[in-house]
């Protein structure tokens, strides 16, 4: 898959708030996560907040995103109950799969 077929089918997993297991099938051996309130240095430690904490009630509308042959990046409105902020995520891509994703928002909506 290309990086944003990649960044889309992450998307599309996360944001069903079901399977989140089938996000393994994406991520590579030395996965890692960073954003404003978490980090995560292996896809098993990520995916097992997700399930800990699952992405229920979120939803998202992309404005624009961007591809090159090693990296994608969404821009997206989030939103959830009581919440609702503009975040950008970049996704670092080795061998066809999702290696780093990094994400950037104004915490300041979630106070």
């Amino acid at each position: 898959m290309r990086p944003l077929e990649l960044a889309n089918k992450y998307m599309e997993i996360f944001y069903s708030g079901n399977q989140i297991d089938d996000l393994r099938q994406l991520f590579s051996n030395d996965f890692s996560f960073k954003g404003p309130f978490y980090e995560f240095d292996t896809a098993e430690a990520y995916i097992e907040s997700l399930k800990a904490e699952p992405p229920a009630g979120f939803e998202y509308s992309i404005y624009q995103s961007y591809e090159n042959e090693s990296s994608a990046c969404l821009i997206y409105q989030f939103s959830k109950p009581g919440v609702s902020v503009l975040m950008a995520q970049q996704f670092e891509i080795k061998n066809g799969r999702i290696s780093r994703i990094f994400l950037i928002f104004d915490t300041a909506a979630f106070a």
